[in-house]
């Protein structure tokens, strides 16, 4: 039973990596086209810039949640 549970925690944890991984370069993506539209003259380029950070460090945001909130132990590390 242990090890069925290790196998699906682990297999969250590949997920989450994937998940991270797309999330970080979409958010780098955000925040470059909000600093290119920026550039532009679009006053909407510094919520592009503001999401792209949220999204691109969403891991590390969620893991300061918990951690505050002293949900330690539910935190599942991100692993290929």
């Amino acid at each position: 039973m242990l090890a069925q549970i290790q196998q699906l925690k682990d297999g969250f944890g590949l997920a989450l990596a994937v998940l991270f991984m797309f999330g970080f370069f979409w958010g780098i993506i955000k925040i470059w086209s909000g600093a290119n539209a920026i550039s532009k003259g679009d006053p909407d380029g510094k919520a592009g810039i503001v999401a792209g950070i949220i999204i691109a460090a969403a891991a590390t945001i969620m893991a300061a949640l918990f951690t505050i909130f002293g949900l330690q132990d539910a935190v599942i590390t991100p692993r290929f």
